[in-house]
């Protein structure tokens, strides 16, 4: 745990919008009573704890400014609905404006000069395709070299693909989405899924000088998938990587998460001496549907059918740090019980 100060930017972009619109706060029981001016005047001692690596392309600042704008808006009585909070959060990580909702969600990129039409909208929430199961391979939880926001306008300034892709390719395939997400079309939603990542880093390999957010292990795991999906002749696996090398694998179901999870563990095994409890994390059922309970099994799984016998099947032990098993979920909640809570309620400092 360490504690950093909040006077970046970014930070101060959404504490200074929340509190402008912040309401007067009363808690008769607590004894609370805070007047809208006071806000002004107020410190604020946060904590913070992500349970998935910081700054390694999974979204951690997409979720930790969604919740801190959530927070906030919640402790200091702001008005605003999740849809108007996103243009705030958006400031302080763009991806964040997203993250307010659960589900499928869209960025609408606006059209105002000061950006406050540039919200996220929720699509369908998380019950509407509940059948998914998301897979994510943890290749490093390192923090990347080049960080989203710079890689991004870095790219912007030197990639002539990325102008191709923004006007001709993306609002074609957000359309798509769409349809293929309300109509529940995996097949759709796999082919569009896994393109636009592959474009994504390749708009990033275009940029000068290149950034180099996959490795080798991600190519391999996308080799795997690839394989899987053209021997089912209809995609079962979709794969998507952000600004990082890990991987985010989406099932069309349960049954294939298991037969995902028992390719995954073939090519890429833990450690000898590893815990597999710690190797696989989060919905440890799916463990359990591939018919794994210790790395006995691990050890014991057949190469996928999908492998030509004459090709001999290499194994990457290590190469791959963890695995989380989870699913689409929800947004930012308030948490009622107080023994949740990071911070001590007497001294306001960290548990």
């Amino acid at each position: 745990m360490k504690e950093i100060s909040l006077s970046g930017g970014r930070y101060q972009n959404c504490l200074r919008e929340i509190r402008s619109r912040a309401s007067d706060v009363e808690d008769e029981k607590k004894g609370i009573k805070i007047a809208k001016k006071d806000w002004e005047n107020l410190h604020l001692h946060i904590a913070s704890y992500n349970n998935f690596p910081t700054a390694a392309g999974l979204a951690s600042s997409a979720a930790g400014f969604a919740c801190l704008v959530y927070s906030l808006a919640k402790l200091m009585n702001v008005k605003e609905d999740n849809s108007q909070l996103s243009a705030i959060a958006r400031q302080g990580s763009g991806s964040a404006c997203r993250s307010l909702y659960g589900g499928f969600v869209k960025w609408i990129m606006g059209k105002d000069d000061n950006g406050s039409d540039s919200i996220a909208v929720q699509l369908v929430d998380e019950k509407h395709w509940d059948e998914l199961v998301i897979l994510i391979a943890v290749v490093s939880s390192r923090q990347k070299e080049t960080s989203s926001t710079s890689g991004m306008r870095e790219t912007v300034e030197t990639s002539p693909l990325v102008l191709h892709r923004a006007k001709e390719v993306v609002p074609k395939r957000v359309v798509e989405m769409e349809e293929a997400i309300k109509s529940r079309n995996f097949p759709a939603f796999a082919r569009l899924t896994c393109s636009d990542s592959n474009q994504f880093h390749a708009v990033c390999l275009d940029t000068s000088p290149p950034i180099f957010y996959m490795n080798d292990t991600s190519h391999r795991i996308i080799s795997c998938v690839e394989k899987w999906n053209r021997s089912e002749g209809t995609p079962q696996v979709a794969y998507t990587f952000d600004a990082g090398p890990n991987a985010v694998l989406i099932a069309r179901n349960r049954k294939v998460a298991a037969l995902l999870l028992q390719r995954l563990l073939f090519h890429f095994p833990p450690q000898s001496d590893a815990d597999l409890n710690s190797y696989i994390v989060g919905d440890k059922s799916v463990l359990m549907d591939a018919g794994i309970q210790d790395l006995k099994d691990v050890e014991a799984l057949p190469p996928p059918p999908e492998i030509k016998d004459n090709v001999p099947t290499q194994k990457f032990k290590g190469d791959v740090s963890y695995f989380i098993c989870t699913r689409p979920g929800r947004g930012p909640v308030l948490l009622t019980e107080e023994s949740q809570a990071l911070l001590n309620p007497e001294t306001g400092l960290p548990k």
